[in-house]
């Protein structure tokens, strides 16, 4: 499992194929890159600043996988998050998820992306021709959240 939080970009190619690398066993690769988006009409970003909290963001990330592996048949996975200034259209996150079968890598991969919005410390401070301001949390992401049911 490879769990990382980081300035630079990643390749998406490269990492999908490291993912997966070696092991014959990986009938299914699930997959999503989430970039900054430019806004929506009327809001227009010119980019985002994310900041983290270093002494937590690796451990809740690698709970996060944990907890998905324990869910799922997963292979292995990777997430790999940016921080820092990011202009409108860079990457921000890479989650990627190996499994023998594609709805394992499915439903590992959106449950991943689903919690990691909403347990991960993580703020974001989009730039606008208007000024700046931090980036509320989204009452759908929240319910994204409530469909995952904790384990028993």
């Amino acid at each position: 499992m490879k769990i990382i939080v980081q300035e630079h970009d990643f390749d998406v190619g490269q990492e999908l194929a490291a993912v997966a690398a070696g092991d014959l066993g990986v009938g299914g690769l699930a997959s999503f890159v989430g970039r900054v988006r430019a806004g929506d009409a009327g809001h227009d970003v010119a980019s985002m600043t994310l900041e983290h909290y270093p002494a937590m963001t690796q451990k809740v990330l690698e709970a996060l996988v944990a907890e998905a592996a324990q869910r799922w048949q997963v292979r292995d996975a990777t997430v790999i998050h940016r921080v820092g200034r990011l202009a409108a259209g860079e990457q921000i996150v890479l989650v990627a998820v190996a499994s023998a079968h594609r709805g394992d890598a499915f439903a590992a991969c959106e449950f991943i992306m689903d919690i990691l919005k909403t347990r991960a410390p993580f703020w974001k401070k989009e730039q606008t021709p208007a000024g700046e301001s931090w980036v509320e949390a989204r009452g759908s992401d929240d319910v994204a959240v409530e469909r995952w049911q904790p384990i028993e």
